[in-house]
C-alpha cells in the first residue's frame, strides 16, 4: 500500500470518527438563552429568548417562561411575532413594590409563547422570542428566567437548572440568565446593555469616514502630482527629439 493510500485513509477513518461524535445524543446541543444576557440594576431591559430546536423529528410548538417571584417585574411587554400568540399572566405580590412613587400590587408571573396551526420551529431552525421588562431590580446581579420547551409530540424541556458556581461543570439544562450590573455614577439606567456601544460604533464610524476622507484627497493630490510630472518628462522627451 502506497503512502498517499494510507494517508487517505487515515483522514477518512478520523472524519467518520468526527461524525459520530457530532451525531451523538446531547454532544453539540444548543440551550435556551437569553440574547442580550447583561443590564443595568433598576433600569430596563429589552432582550430575546433565543430557542434552538434540538430534536430532527419534532418541531417547537410553546415557550413558557417563569418568571422570579422573588424579584417581581412591575413592567412586561412582548413584541409581536408573527404566526405566535403571546400571553402574559399577572398575579397579586405577597408584598406590594414601589415604582416611580406608584405602588404595584400584581407583577408578571409567566410568559407564554404559544404556536398557531402550522407555525412551529422547524427541526433545522430556532426562533428569537422578544420581550421587554423592567425595573429590573437593583438587590441582585442576576435573575434566572426557567423556562419550558414544548413539542409537537407533546415533549416537554424544562430549562431551569440555575448557573453552575465558578469552576463547575454546566447543567444539562440551564435556564436562561439575566446578569445585572450596578448603574455607573451619573447614567440612566434606562434601555437596554447596548446604548453604550452604540456611541463607541457611532464615533468609531466618524472617526473612519474623516479619515477615508483625509486619505481620500491626499491619494487626489499625489495622482495630480504624477500626472503634472508625467505631462513634464513627455515634453522634454519630444523636445530632445525635435
Amino acid at each position: 500500500m502506497s503512502t498517499n493510500r494510507f494517508g487517505v485513509r487515515t483522514l477518512a477513518v478520523f472524519a467518520a470518527a468526527g461524525i459520530a461524535v457530532l451525531t451523538l445524543p446531547g454532544t453539540a446541543s444548543a440551550h435556551v438563552t437569553a440574547q442580550p444576557a447583561e443590564f443595568t440594576k433598576g433600569g430596563y431591559g429589552a432582550f430575546a429568548f433565543r430557542v434552538p430546536n434540538e430534536r430532527p423529528n419534532a418541531g417547537t410548538v410553546k415557550i413558557e417562561v417563569t418568571l422570579p417571584a422573588d424579584h417581581p417585574l412591575a413592567s412586561v411587554r412582548t413584541k409581536p411575532l408573527p404566526g405566535w400568540k403571546a400571553e402574559v399572566v399577572k398575579g397579586p405580590l405577597d408584598k406590594p413594590i414601589m415604582n416611580h412613587g406608584t405602588e404595584i400590587k400584581e407583577a408578571a408571573k409567566s410568559v407564554t409563547w404559544t404556536a398557531e396551526p402550522g407555525t412551529k420551529i422547524g427541526t433545522t431552525e430556532y426562533q428569537e422570542f422578544f420581550i421587554s421588562v423592567g425595573p429590573l431590580p437593583d438587590n441582585t446581579d442576576k435573575l434566572i428566567l426557567a423556562t419550558k420547551q414544548t413539542y409537537e409530540n407533546g415533549e416537554v424541556v424544562d430549562w431551569a437548572a440555575p448557573p453552575a458556581a465558578e469552576g463547575a461543570d454546566e447543567p444539562e439544562r440551564p435556564a436562561p440568565v439575566l446578569k445585572l450590573k450596578d448603574k455607573p455614577a451619573g447614567a440612566d439606567a434606562h434601555g437596554t446593555a447596548s446604548a453604550s456601544s452604540d456611541h463607541a460604533t457611532t464615533a468609531e464610524a466618524k472617526t473612519a469616514d474623516s479619515t477615508a476622507r483625509y486619505l481620500g484627497g491626499a491619494g487626489l493630490a499625489v495622482g495630480a502630482l504624477g500626472l503634472g510630472f508625467g505631462a513634464g518628462a513627455v515634453l522634454r522627451s519630444r523636445k530632445k527629439s525635435a
